[in-house]
C-alpha cells in the first residue's frame, strides 16, 4: 500500500466551472463501450458521472464506484461495470464491497482517538510499554509513541529497510517459520532490527506503524481489531457492511468485486511456491488489517467521513481536533500535514481539506473532504501499473467536477443505502 500527498490536492479545489470532458482526461477511445452502471446520478451532477466514465474507459477498469455528498447528505451513488462470482456475472452496485487499502488508516486513527477519548489510552504512551517490545536492538525504539505511529514519524523507512507487510518470504526464511506469517512474526522480525531514523525527526509513511496500532487497539480494548472498530465506530455511525478482507478469491464475500492486475507473485498464504495472481495470495490480507485491510463501498466511506464533520456518537470535538492536529515535524512546503490517517491542509474558506488514497495490487481508492461541505469517494478494482495512465488523476478530476454543479440536489440518498 502506498500513499503520497498529491500535488494537486496541495492546491485548493477550484470552484470554477469546468466542462466534464476537460477534467484532466482524454476522450474515451473510439468504439469502446461505456461501462454498465447502477445507482443514482442527479442531472445537475452529470459532470461527475461523465468524468468517471472517461477515467474508467481510459484505464480499462472493470469495476468502480463513486459517491458524492454535501453537508451530510449523499447526493450521488454510482456503481460501474460487472464482476463474476460463482459463475454469475453481476453488475457493480453502489453498495458492492471493494478493498479500500490505505483508506483503512483513518479508521484505525479514529479507533485510537476513541480509546483515548474513553480514557483507556494516552497518545503519548510508549509502544514498547504497551506491546511489551524490547528495545535491545535499538534503544531508540523506546521513544516511539502512539502519536508517532499515527503521524508516520516513528523511525521506519520502507525505502531503506523494506516494508515488512510486503516482505513475507524474507521474514519467514529469517525466522525459520512456515508461510503464512502473522502479526507476531512481523513484529519479532522488525523489533530485532534497528530503526531507520530517529523517532520524531521526520515524516516517512509506514504501513508497519499502523499495523502496530491495530495490535495496540486489541491489547487495550481486549477485543479483536475488527470487533472493536465495528462495535465502537461503525455501528454508531450506522455503517454495517464494512469488514476485513480475505486473501483468496474463493474466500471473497458474495457482494465483493473481483480484482485485476497483470502482475503475479509467489504465494504468501502457503508454502506451495505457486505463482498466483498478485491480488489473490500474492500478499496477505489478514496481516494488512489496521493499515489496509478493510472492505467498503464508496457510500460507506463518504458516510464514514461524516463522523469527522462534528462531534457525535463516535468522536467528540477533542478527538476530532486530535485527528487533524499538526505533527511535531510541522507542515510541508505546500502547507499540508499528516494527521491520524488523513492528509490535511487549510482551505480557502476557513476550514480543512482532508484526503487520503489507497493502493495495493487490484485496488485504488480515493476519499476527500473539501470546502463547502463536499466530500467524495472513488474506488477501482485495479491500480496504476506499467503502461496505464496515472490513477492519481482522479483527484483533480473529481475536485474540478464540483465546478460543473450549478445547483446542488436536495434529495438525500442516505436512507436508500443505509
Amino acid at each position: 500500500m502506498t500513499t503520497r500527498v498529491s500535488r494537486r490536492r496541495l492546491l485548493q479545489v477550484s470552484a470554477a466551472a469546468v466542462p466534464a470532458l476537460a477534467l484532466g482526461a482524454r476522450p474515451a477511445r473510439a468504439g469502446t463501450a461505456a461501462p454498465l452502471t447502477t445507482g443514482v446520478v442527479p442531472s445537475s451532477m452529470a459532470g461527475f458521472d461523465q468524468a468517471m466514465k472517461t477515467f474508467i474507459t481510459e484505464r480499462d477498469i472493470s469495476c468502480a464506484q463513486l459517491a458524492v455528498a454535501k453537508n451530510g447528505k449523499i447526493l450521488l451513488a454510482r456503481g460501474y461495470g460487472v464482476y463474476s462470482r460463482a459463475g454469475l456475472v453481476t453488475r457493480v452496485q453502489p453498495t458492492s464491497l471493494f478493498r479500500i487499502a490505505s483508506l483503512s488508516k483513518n479508521i484505525t486513527g479514529a479507533a485510537i482517538a476513541r480509546l483515548a477519548q474513553d480514557g483507556k489510552l494516552s497518545l503519548g504512551a510508549k509502544v514498547t510499554t504497551l506491546l511489551g517490545l524490547p528495545a535491545t536492538a535499538d534503544p531508540r525504539l523506546a521513544h516511539v509513541t502512539v502519536w508517532r505511529l499515527l503521524q508516520h514519524t516513528a523511525g521506519w523507512d520502507r525505502n531503506v529497510s523494506k516494508d515488512p507487510l510486503w516482505n513475507d518470504h524474507t521474514i519467514a526464511a529469517s525466522l525459520g517459520v512456515p508461510l503464512p506469517i502473522d502479526h507476531a512474526d512481523i513484529m519479532k522480525y522488525v523489533t530485532a532490527r534497528k530503526l531507520d531514523f530517529d523517532p520524531g525527526s521526520k515524516f516517512v509513511y509506514s504501513n508497519y506503524g499502523y499495523m502496530l496500532l491495530g495490535r495496540i487497539i486489541e491489547k487495550v480494548s481486549g477485543m479483536s481489531y475488527e470487533s472493536y472498530v465495528r462495535q465502537k465506530l461503525l455501528a454508531p455511525a450506522g455503517i454495517t457492511r464494512m469488514r476485513l478482507g480475505r486473501s483468496l478469491r474463493s474466500a471473497a464475500f458474495s457482494t465483493e468485486v473481483s480484482y485485476t492486475s497483470k502482475y503475479t507473485n509467489k504465494s504468501v498464504v502457503d508454502a506451495s511456491g505457486a505463482v498466483v495472481p498478485y491480488p489473490y495470495g500474492g500478499f496477505n490480507m489478514p496481516n494488512q488489517d489496521a493499515n489496509g485491510g478493510w472492505l467498503a463501498s464508496a457510500v460507506d466511506m463518504v458516510k464514514w467521513g461524516f463522523v469527522f464533520d462534528k462531534a457525535g456518537p463516535v468522536l467528540n470535538a477533542t478527538s476530532i481536533g486530535r485527528v487533524f492536529a499538526k505533527p511535531e515535524t510541522g507542515v510541508t512546503a505546500g502547507g499540508s500535514w499528516y494527521g491520524l490517517g488523513w492528509n490535511v491542509r487549510n482551505n480557502n474558506v476557513g476550514g480543512l481539506n482532508t484526503w487520503h488514497n489507497g493502493s495495493m495490487p487490484g485496488t485504488f481508492s480515493f476519499l476527500a473532504r473539501v470546502q463547502n461541505g463536499v466530500s467524495y469517494c472513488a474506488i477501482f478494482n485495479r491500480r496504476e501499473e506499467e503502461g496505464t495512465p496515472d490513477f492519481d488523476a482522479i483527484d483533480p478530476i473529481l475536485g474540478r467536477a464540483i465546478g460543473t454543479v450549478k445547483t446542488w440536489p436536495t434529495t438525500d440518498l442516505t436512507p436508500r443505502y443505509f
